[in-house]
Formats: C-alpha cells, structure tokens, sequence
C-alpha cells in the first residue's frame, strides 16, 4: 500500500513541473506513474485523461485525484489533489508578486517565448502518443476525423460547436460501434 506522504511527494514534484497543462503532462504522469511507481497501467492512465477531458477542471488534476482514489480511496484522492496544487499555487503566487515588476524585461519574454515552445514539443509528444494507442482502425479514423473537421472548421458553420458536445457525440458513436460489432460477432459475421 501506498503512503500517504509518497502520494503527497509524488504528485508535489509532479506539480511542479505542470508547464503546458494537461497534455504536456503526459509524458511525465506516464514515465512517473506508470513506468517507475506502476501505480496504474497505460491504458488506465488514458482512460483516466479522458475523463478528466470531460470533467471540470484541469486535466492533470483530475488525473492526479482518479490516481489518487485508485491508491488510497477518498483520502488518497484528497491527498494526490493537495500534492498537486502545492506546487504550481506556491508559483503563481510568486509569479504574481513579481509578475508587474519584471514582465516588461525582454529578459522575461524570452524566457516565456521558449517556455511556450516547450510547451508544444510536449503537446505534440502526448498528441502522437494518445494517437497510436487511440485510432487503431478505421471506425477510430473516422471518429477522429470528424471531430477535427467539426473542431477546426466549426467557424465556417452557422453555428459553433461545442467541445463537449462533440466529446459526448463521440462517445455515443464509440458504444454505438461496439454494440454492432459484438451483435456481428455473435451472428457469426464479420465485424
């Protein structure tokens, strides 16, 4: 059983480096939780972005507080949540005091303007690595497919759809596959 104060220190450190968001934290709640602790499995940890897509809040929260309930329940989810946030309040915190004083260095631009290019390699790094585990035949091609086109050309439409909408839309195509491939598979055909 895990501890308390490890889940703590775990997601603390894991806090720290929360540069990006949700995607660009990937990489490190994979190699730090599924490659290192083995506190849950791939598969389950993109499970668990999934959701925490659809749920209020920020991703790697959310993910940090469903890793947290699978390691100590309720108290564990507390725990892995507090751990999280103490290292990116601490900063803002400190950003914030300083932020007016020092924003207009070039300095401090740059050093933004490179924190923000980091940033992408991550997101990229999380899209690639979401992606050959996610659209593994043509159903998921097609889902995927159609979200981005809805996504990224919804300006052109008369009516801008929302992210969540499509989020349940393609959650709804998802089971609706399923279904009909098990009932093809019981009636003996083909899928």
């Amino acid at each position: 059983m895990t501890s308390m104060l490890e889940l703590y220190r775990t997601f603390a450190q894991i806090g720290c480096v929360t540069f990006g968001g949700g995607y660009a934290m990937l990489p490190i709640l994979e190699r730090e939780l599924v490659d290192k602790r083995h506190w849950t499995t791939l598969d389950d940890l993109r499970d668990y972005f999934s959701v925490g897509q659809c749920t209020p809040g920020v991703i790697a929260l959310n993910v940090s507080t469903f890793i947290g309930d699978k390691m100590g329940g309720v108290k564990g989810a507390l725990v892995a949540m507090l751990g999280f946030l103490t290292g990116p309040l601490t900063i803002i915190t400190v950003i914030a005091a300083f932020l007016r004083s020092f924003a207009q260095y070039p300095v401090v631009q740059h050093a933004f303007a490179g924190i923000r290019v980091c940033v992408c390699v991550l997101i990229l790094q999380a899209v690639l690595r979401l992606w050959k585990k996610s659209v593994v035949d043509g159903a998921a091609l097609g889902i995927f497919l159609a979200v981005f086109a809805l996504n990224a050309f919804s300006s052109l439409l008369p009516v801008k759809v929302p992210a969540a909408l499509l989020v349940i839309l393609a959650g709804c195509v998802g089971i609706f596959l399923s279904l009909r491939r098990a009932k093809q598979a019981k009636g003996g055909k083909k899928p």
